[in-house]
């Protein structure tokens, strides 16, 4: 823990400061928001960013600050249920494939590789309209597209960790099968799996963004990172509409990626004894 918190890596450091300053901001965004992010004002439209209006104002006079600061709640819970669904899921998944090996493997394997074998956004695209524009149906899409590779990952783990002393120990102990998997395995997986999931965290924002700018996700007038990006686009003229989102955007998913790389740092046992 020690050498956790005296971590030399700036940009670990950096990429936490973003994403708890986000997470803060989603959480209290109704107690900090200036103005009501919904409603609509048409004598304050296109309003540029100024004291008035922090951030501007978008096509129907709403606060652009207001709806950035809400629209992160949709947003990050979003990356968020997502990831948290498919790392459960694919550790479950992939547990029970590489440990029990065989055909079971095979066959389970192939059927990730099914999916896998489609464009991930794409397939998501379709899975979404399919099933119709909602939050709901927009996290279910990424859950699709996503499980198959926390299943690789963990089956690659099981089957490298079955085979060490500990485990060959506890079967030989009378150890039942769900038990080793469950106390010994995963335990041991759970680190190779943080960090997958923590870099997957802005991933799985960036796509649910991309997902509400096709009108597959949220719904007006339910303010989103990705819908507002998409409302600037069509009134490329007044900028402020379609950056300060975007840049919301990209600051959470490059925070993100810092922390998943620190993490990564932290938990390489090569560097264990510096």
């Amino acid at each position: 823990m020690k050498r956790f918190l005296k971590q030399k890596n700036f940009l670990f450091k950096l990429g936490i400061v973003i994403c708890v300053g986000w997470m803060l901001a989603a959480l209290l965004s109704p107690y900090l928001v200036p103005q009501d992010p919904i409603a609509q004002d048409m004598t304050a439209r296109f309003q540029s960013p100024g004291s008035g209006h922090f951030l501007g104002t978008d096509e129907l006079g709403r606060d652009v600050f207001s709806r950035v600061l809400v629209g992160s709640r949709v947003s990050i819970a979003a990356g968020l249920v997502t990831v948290c669904i498919t790392i459960v899921v694919g550790t479950i998944y992939g547990g029970i494939a590489g440990y029990v090996g065989g055909i079971v493997d095979d066959i389970m394997m192939r059927v990730a590789e099914l999916i896998n074998a489609f464009p991930p956004l794409i397939l998501a695209m379709v899975i979404a309209s399919a099933l119709g524009p909602s939050i709901s149906n927009s996290v279910f899409a990424m859950t699709i597209i996503w499980w198959p590779n926390y299943a690789r990952l963990m089956r690659s783990l099981v089957i490298t960790l079955k085979e060490n002393e500990y485990i060959v120990a506890s079967r030989v102990l009378g150890a039942s099968h769900l038990r080793i998997l469950v106390k010994e395995i995963v335990p041991n997986a759970l680190g190779s799996l943080l960090v997958m999931a923590t870099l997957d965290i802005g991933n799985a924002i960036v796509t649910f963004s991309g997902l509400s700018f096709l009108g597959l996700g949220t719904q007006p007038p339910t303010p989103e990172w990705g819908s507002m990006v998409s409302d600037g686009v069509n009134n490329m003229n007044y900028w402020w509409m379609s950056t300060f989102p975007g840049l919301a955007i990209f600051s959470m998913s490059i925070g993100a990626n810092f922390v998943g790389d620190g993490l990564r740092d932290y938990l390489d046992p090569k560097l264990k004894n510096k």
